[in-house]
């Protein structure tokens, strides 16, 4: 009898610690789902665990659409609930500080309002209800407004971590306010010449806020201080191109035990020390107005060049130094995208051109497995969750494919609204942001 008590009475602490172990594991799940962090997810590499819908339209699996003020092409990042994005709410240069009603973005012209609200907005994920606005600077007559047309004064995703957020506006400046909305820090000197308008979004590694600088000159890479906003190092970008300007987002990787963060650029990609500033080692290229993040996958880097010709380079990230002439595993010079970034899973980098083309790549030999045409227009990167592949064009339809090597397309969801945005996850459901809308996306 003693001994059958006691074989119970383990069973018992058996199962409570694996109920335990369970419950951990499910709050670790339940957290990364409800949390995206910075563009291409908290992880940074736009995959995600979950399994989101596959059908959508304007009439169906909408869980609501919220119009959103001003102009941005920023990613929605959210946690605890709220869902966060920034973006340029104009005011007239007439208007002595008072916003004036805010226009539908076809309504506004690049010389017509020279002064623009860059804010960050609180929204509620349930309702979309619009919690807080917060102005965090102004851009006005003494720095310029005019860009691209496939760009925005509020390009640059957030980044949420440790309570804080950290906005970005590219040469405009950056900030650091609490999640309720509440500013701890601004640093607007960094300015420097913009061509095009704003850019890449930042990186967090550890107690350093790192951002490009790639504008009509002196292009350059910079850490702020994550608590003060203070510049911690800057580095220039030493290459010789012809033009300078890029906005490639970084990527935070380890090789060998050392982190480090690649930054592309015009004519150059280099790894640098996120602590230091050392750049531990370079590449150079032919290219400008980089825009696709870095990947990692299979011990190798792989980047686009950019415009004119882009070439997607792999890139082995052992070295010191100039790795130009030894370091090359392989390239692609056909439909290689020159704005959406790639992904990288399971040994196979997935890819759509600007002009519509999927690419599926093997990664450790640049093997392609497929290349095939979905059509329309591509700024948006792609996500990769529930084993699909999520492809969104400029004109608002995303194309679902198979994740592996067989092209297969599952379907195609139409919202009818152009973007130019990444969309983000919150447990299964999207949030997708249009020209003038954000939309929750869910079965």
């Amino acid at each position: 009898m003693f001994r059958i008590q006691n074989n119970n009475l383990l069973l018992g602490i058996l199962f409570a610690f694996q109920f335990w172990v369970y419950g951990l594991q499910t709050a670790r799940i339940e957290a990364q789902d409800s949390t995206w962090s910075q563009f291409l997810g908290t992880s940074g590499d736009g995959i995600s665990e979950a399994s989101p819908t596959t059908v959508w339209s304007k009439q169906e699996n909408i869980k609501w659409r919220t119009d959103i003020p001003g102009r941005g092409w920023s990613s929605p990042v959210v946690v605890n609930d709220k869902v966060y994005l920034t973006s340029a709410i104009p005011r007239s240069s007439t208007s002595n500080g008072i916003p004036n009603e805010v226009r539908k973005q076809s309504e506004l012209q690049a010389d017509d309002l020279q002064v623009f609200e860059l804010s960050l907005l609180i929204l509620d994920v349930h309702t979309g209800g619009l919690i807080k606005r917060v102005p965090v600077m102004l851009q006005d007559q003494e720095r310029p407004t005019r860009m691209h047309g496939k760009n925005s004064h509020a390009s640059p995703t957030p980044i949420i971590a440790n309570e804080k957020i950290y906005v970005h506006f590219g040469y405009q400046g950056t900030a650091c306010l609490s999640l309720d909305g509440d500013i701890e820090w601004v640093n607007r000197d960094l300015y420097f010449p913009p061509t095009h308008g704003n850019g890449g979004s930042p990186v967090l590694v550890e107690e350093m806020l790192i951002f490009t600088c790639d504008g009509g000159e002196d292009p350059k890479v910079v850490a702020l201080d994550r608590a003060t906003g203070q510049l911690a190092w800057e580095v220039a970008r030493k290459a010789d191109a012809k033009k300078t300007f890029s906005f490639c987002t970084p990527s935070v990787i380890s090789v060998k035990g050392q982190t480090l963060v690649i930054t592309p650029g015009s004519d150059k990609v280099m790894a640098i020390d996120p602590r230091t500033g050392e750049v531990i080692w370079s590449f150079r290229y032919t290219g400008y107005s980089v825009v696709p993040k870095p990947i990692y996958i299979d011990g190798l880097v792989v980047i686009s060049t950019g415009f004119d010709e882009a070439k997607m380079l792999a890139i082995n990230p052992v070295g010191v130094g100039d790795i130009t002439e030894t370091n090359l595993v392989w390239e692609l010079d056909r439909n290689v995208p020159k704005t959406p970034s790639m992904i990288a899973h399971n040994g196979l980098i997935y890819s759509i051109s600007d002009d519509g083309i999927a690419l599926c790549v093997q990664a450790n030999s640049g093997e392609v497995q497929y290349r095939k045409r979905i059509g329309g227009n591509y700024s948006a990167s792609p996500i990769l969750a529930g084993g699909n592949l999520y492809f969104t064009s400029e004109q608002g339809r995303t194309t679902v494919i198979r994740e592996g090597v067989d092209f297969e397309i599952i379907s195609e969801c139409d919202l009818e609204e152009r973007t130019l945005a990444t969309m983000a996850l919150w447990k299964n459901s999207f949030l997708f942001r249009t020209d003038n809308a954000l939309y929750h996306i869910s079965n």
